[in-house]
């Protein structure tokens, strides 16, 4: 069977390495100085991250129920070190529309205010319809 290669630049290689263990939950299979690998099974992915890019990071995003890509799902969102968006999903039916891809945006929006203040009484901002899901 083929496996995915996926490949993220990153700029602090340790922090990486125990981010992605944790959300993997598996040891990588090569730890070098500057890149490191998980062969992972389920699904059959190779992932490996290298020393290129900048640093970021954050705490998971919960979307909640949304229906995107014609499918109902319960979704979650985290930022990598290398800030890229990463989402998370169990599928739980069908939909019968695609979706906007503005629940991403409106999570995120909800998510950040929450840190900063209390959402009661703060103005809702407007989705950005040019984000899109999946």
């Amino acid at each position: 069977m083929k496996r995915l290669h996926v490949h993220v630049s990153v700029e602090d290689i340790s922090h990486s390495i125990g981010f992605y263990s944790a959300l993997f939950a598996s040891a990588p299979s090569v730890v070098k100085s500057d890149y490191t690998k998980w062969m992972l099974e389920d699904p059959r992915v190779n992932f490996a991250i290298s020393t290129r890019g900048r640093a970021s990071g954050g705490d998971v995003v919960e979307q909640g129920q949304t229906s995107c890509c014609y499918a109902k799902s319960e979704k979650s969102w985290i930022d990598d070190p290398a800030g890229i968006a990463w989402e998370t999903f169990y599928t739980t039916g069908e939909s019968t529309d695609y979706g906007d891809g503005s629940g991403e945006n409106g999570a995120r929006v909800a998510h950040d205010k929450q840190e900063t203040q209390s959402a009661c009484c703060v103005p809702q901002a407007a989705p950005n319809a040019s984000l899109a899901c999946c």
